[in-house]
């Protein structure tokens, strides 16, 4: 497997502190294998380390709660600096109870992993006093994907990310029938099957109507009353105050990401709609039925992601009623960007370009298209998608 570098060196001049190091996002993107690139890089220059991964019912055993856990760590640490790695902690009942008193021993350097964004809830940062710094993973973006198939020895095509996206084990599949089977078992087991049972929930056929309408819709404004709205003919007794419960357990479990509208005429951003998308648009396009693959939105969500691996801010943008795709920023720079998979035909080329009118020059414009051709103007920047996906930068 790859080093992550670019997740791997934010998290290293933190490797001594005594900062409670959480690293949380989607499960199976890789938490895991970051935790194994830091153990490698410590194991130069000690053996004082600990590591549990409490997925795995060996580990969980050995420590499933607070007591257990720190008497465990106590047993097996050597005298001097001991480095703790507790892989998917949120297993752990009261785990943070022990975290806490882990820490307190500044021989300790804690690490712990989590895919519930509950991690970070408001109790945490009481009991921890702010003593943690976190970090988000995603799954491979375009980049770590050709890095990852080129030391495999497997080729890959842009066609083939906007489908079935960017979760690591895939990519050791080699046909695209099991492929699919793999990310189906993967969706039953981390989008629906782990939150019917952490969140406890008993009508379990609405509850996946509404959740796939959900991953099926990304790259879309919406309100949570017109979610509820679309699905209430399949759903008759959901309230809209369950679709919004379903909605936010998605963002928990860092299924799916919202961002809000923001418009600069305003200057303020707007709170009644924004955007959902999904942490992987595989989660789309296992519900397309005869191949006929959502791609336009599945491009926007990639951009999306891709965006925020460069570590740039998003929002969408409202110029005047008419939807700019992102506004990002980074460094004190700002920039407008539109998505569409093609502005060949003349209707689509009015209509993406069209979105900037009335706009000064004070932020770069830029639009991301398929397009072979270099369609930029005077003052909008036209960036092919193969080569976006290569940069670090938008500059």
């Amino acid at each position: 497997m790859i080093k992550r570098e670019k997740y791997i060196s934010q998290i290293r001049n933190f490797y001594d502190s005594d900062l409670i190091k959480v690293i949380v996002g989607i499960r199976r993107c890789g938490k895991s294998v970051i935790l194994q690139s830091i153990m490698e890089e410590l194991k130069e220059k000690t053996d004082n380390i600990i590591y549990l991964n409490f997925e795995k019912t060996n580990d969980l055993m050995k420590a499933s709660n607070e007591i257990d856990l720190v008497k465990y760590i106590e047993k097996n640490k050597k005298n001097g600096k001991c480095y703790i790695f507790l892989d998917e902690i949120q297993e752990v009942d009261n785990w943070q109870i022990a975290v806490k008193d882990l820490r307190l021993d500044n021989n300790n350097s804690i690490f712990i992993t989590g895919s519930n964004s509950k991690l970070l809830s408001s109790e945490l940062l009481t009991l921890l006093s702010g003593r943690f710094v976190s970090f988000r993973i995603r799954p491979f973006v375009y980049k770590e994907i050709l890095e990852y198939c080129d030391e495999i020895g497997k080729t890959t095509t842009v066609s083939d990310y906007l489908i079935w996206g960017g979760f690591p084990a895939r990519f050791n599949i080699n046909d695209i029938e099991s492929t699919k089977l793999y990310l189906e078992d993967l969706e039953n087991t981390i989008v629906f099957n782990d939150l019917i049972k952490r969140y406890k929930i008993k009508k379990t056929v609405p509850f996946k109507k509404i959740v796939s309408y959900i991953l099926m819709n990304n790259s879309r404004v919406y309100s949570a009353r017109t979610i509820h709205k679309n699905i209430k003919t399949q759903c008759e007794n959901i309230s809209l105050n369950t679709v919004i419960k379903y909605i936010e357990y998605l963002k928990e479990a860092y299924i799916i990401d919202e961002i809000p509208q923001y418009s600069l005429k305003a200057k303020r951003e707007l709170a009644y709609y924004g955007k959902i998308y999904d942490s992987d648009v595989c989660f789309n396009s296992l519900h397309i039925s005869n191949n006929r693959f959502d791609i336009d939105h599945n491009l926007e969500n990639i951009i999306y992601n891709e965006l925020l691996y460069m570590g740039y801010t998003v929002k969408l943008y409202d110029n005047d009623g008419k939807e700019i795709d992102f506004i990002a920023q980074k460094n004190n720079k700002t920039y407008l960007i539109q998505v569409a998979y093609s502005v060949v035909d003349e209707k689509a080329y009015q209509r993406e370009f069209g979105a900037f009118n009335n706009l000064d020059n004070s932020n770069q414009k830029i639009i991301i298209t398929n397009d072979d051709i270099d369609f930029s103007t005077s003052t909008v920047r036209h960036i092919k998608l193969d080569k976006f996906l290569t940069l670090d930068e938008l500059d």
